[in-house]
């Protein structure tokens, strides 16, 4: 029984030696700005979460994530649970929170009671022609240049220095659960997991959060990842930050576990970031796999997987 069940992904948290290189990739990648000052660079997505990605100015480093609590009820169970405070949340959106660290030093920001922003307008999505079950009459596509929708911060991959330690944290403490996992060797051997937030029968994102066993035994980012509008949006997105010369680290392709669309990216300071659409949707009914760690396991299909993408 975990002592709470968080609903979903709030924000990333990064730390950057230059503001200005940080907001003019993520305004390419698809992002806008909230606020910033001389320290911090707050951005937001076109749905209706205040901020979705956080850059304080420093030496480059992965600092932490925010996730949500279903209710503020859970926010004070959690702090009599922890023996940490509920303090009020003075970054953009307000509300409250519980300020964890995880079994790697990262900062947990478990938050309630956000004031939701107006969403920016966006296009429907595209209804496709497949070959059997057309769905688009008389309509055609005509898709704009730019940078992608981007309408939420999706999840995060983390690379853990001990993954039974990581499981206990982001599961027993803060209700994830498994939808997938990776094992080496032997079935019993678990080294991954893909974490479901846990909404009973209600279905929700494949995964809020991605466990891998850090090869090196470093704890850290693998990346962070945002949903975009369609496949389109997608496309549109890569072609934008080609023109504008930023650095590709694979991509496009379709995934296996989670099933997304995706198209991996690195930011000025080498984190990874990822534009995907299409993903999978699970609820604590559907079966948990297992399956074992391969290159194969990565992709459905995709442009073969370069050595950069592992750095």
């Amino acid at each position: 029984m975990s002592v709470i069940h968080v609903e979903d992904m709030a924000y990333v948290r990064y730390q950057a030696p230059d503001l200005d290189k940080m907001e003019a990739f993520l305004t390419d990648f698809g992002l806008q700005r909230v606020e910033r000052n001389d320290h911090i660079l707050y951005m937001r997505a076109c749905g209706t979460a205040p901020v979705v990605h956080i850059t304080e100015k420093g030496e480059s480093a992965n600092l932490g994530i925010g996730l949500r609590a279903r209710s503020e009820a859970d926010l004070f169970r959690l702090a009599e649970h922890t023996g940490l405070p509920v303090e009020s949340n003075t970054e953009p959106g307000g509300g409250k929170l519980v300020r964890l660290q995880d079994p790697d030093g990262l900062r947990v920001d478990v938050l309630h009671g956000q004031s939701p922003v107006e969403p920016v307008a966006v296009r429907d999505p595209i209804e496709v022609n497949p070959a059997v079950a057309r769905r688009r009459f008389g309509k055609v596509v005509r898709v704009p240049r730019g940078p992608s929708h981007v309408m939420r911060c999706g999840h995060v991959a983390l690379l853990v220095a001990d993954f039974r330690k990581s499981l206990a944290f982001y599961g027993d403490l803060l209700g994830l659960r498994p939808s997938d996992t990776y094992y080496a060797g032997s079935p019993e051997n678990t080294i991954a997991a893909f974490m479901h937030c846990s909404l009973g029968e209600t279905y929700t994102d494949h995964h809020a959060l991605a466990l891998i066993t850090a090869s090196d035994g470093v704890g850290r980012f693998d990346h962070s990842a945002f949903e975009v509008l369609d496949l389109d949006d997608l496309m549109r997105g890569n072609e934008h930050l080609a023109g504008k010369g930023h650095a590709h680290s694979w991509g496009i392709g379709r995934h296996v576990q989670g099933s997304q669309l995706f198209d991996y990216w690195r930011d000025p300071f080498g984190h990874k970031i990822e534009h995907w659409t299409d993903g999978d949707l699970v609820n604590d009914a559907t079966p948990v796999g297992n399956a074992a760690i391969s290159g194969d396991e990565l992709s459905q299909w995709a442009p073969a997987l370069q050595p950069e993408f592992f750095k």
